[in-house]
């Protein structure tokens, strides 16, 4: 899979509703600032249980 944003490999992959999208390792650590600056990663974590120990 390549990346969503340019034609590197895909290091990281999402799926939602089915569709899946790929991102290589720099714009994943792009898109996870503009979430942390955006108070989004909080909102992120919550939807999926990040400080759940099991």
């Amino acid at each position: 899979m390549q990346c969503h944003y340019c034609d590197r490999d895909a290091a990281f992959a999402a799926e939602s509703g089915g569709v899946n999208v790929g991102l290589c390792e720099t714009h994943f650590r792009e898109r996870l600032q503009e979430l942390a600056d955006d108070e989004g990663l909080e909102a992120l974590k919550e939807r999926v249980d990040v400080d759940r120990a099991e």
